[in-house]
């Protein structure tokens, strides 16, 4: 199937790594050109550096912090003049865990932590897509994607769940302001996907509880219907077709890329 990217322009926030960078790897595949940022200048563009040896196509690096508005303007401006527009944005860049892997309780709650977790990832998702509907709707044509999480549909954290409930109560709102002008807006949900991060999880799971690491993942692929931890290119692959052409019917919905980790039915 041509997903219709082959010469579009993306912008994935948070590429350096994991699912991010996952996702900007599947876009360069189809043909588009993509720019990644961090917060770390020198892992963006090593990052952007090594996925264009892989993918052969044109992929640039750069440092943004999502939660600095200034930022997020130079981000989307310097991806325009070296790509040459903007096609394609997907939201990704986001504090690993709740809080920056701070407690999120309502009796532990960190008050800056929180608002720096929001600052960055509902905030930071919001700047992004005003920055870049501008350049969308010259051209009649566009796709955000806001790769939220599971948080959204299950109690999970003071902070965790605020953030991602906010972030779909937002994607919802810009697919009504920008399906007018051609451009479409959808959330991502996935749960516990395989990045560098699980990694580390599996490993402090075996060393508590006495386990080897592939058992530790085989007990937590247990909660999935489909028996196995969901890969970060599992995740991209859906991405991918959010932001084609054939998905121009699709705005304003929320994508369980979870690998079947709920019971729960919604309508």
């Amino acid at each position: 199937m041509d997903l219709g990217l082959n010469g579009k322009v993306a912008l994935v926030t948070g590429g350096s790594r994991g699912i991010g960078h996952a996702i900007a790897r599947e876009l360069a595949l189809e043909g588009a050109a993509v720019a990644i940022c961090a917060r770390d200048e020198a892992a963006a563009k090593e990052a952007a550096e090594k996925l264009s040896k892989e993918t052969g196509g044109r992929i640039i690096g750069f440092r943004a912090d999502t939660g600095v508005p200034a930022d997020v303007e130079a981000l989307v401006a310097n991806t325009v003049k070296e790509l040459g527009g903007l096609d394609v944005l997907v939201n990704n860049a986001a504090r690993m865990g709740a809080t920056g892997g701070s407690p999120d309780s309502l009796a532990q709650m960190n008050e800056e932590l929180l608002f720096s977790d929001f600052n960055v990832k509902v905030m930071g998702y919001l700047r992004c897509a005003r920055a870049a509907t501008q350049h969308m709707e010259a051209k009649g044509w566009g796709r955000i994607v806001n790769i939220d999480g599971m948080a959204t549909r299950n109690a999970a954290g003071v902070s965790g769940g605020i953030r991602n409930a906010a972030v779909m109560n937002a994607t919802k709102v810009m697919s009504e302001e920008l399906g007018p002008k051609g451009i479409t807006v959808n959330a991502v949900h996935p749960a516990v996907t395989r990045t560098e991060g699980l990694i580390i999880r599996l490993e402090g799971i075996s060393k508590r509880q006495g386990i080897s690491v592939e058992q530790a993942e085989k007990d937590l692929a247990e909660a999935n219907a489909i028996r196995r931890i969901v890969s970060a290119d599992d995740i991209a692959n859906v991405v991918a077709f959010m932001c084609s052409d054939q998905a121009g019917c699709i705005t304003g919905e929320a994508i369980g890329a979870h690998g079947g980790s709920t019971r729960a039915v919604y309508y």
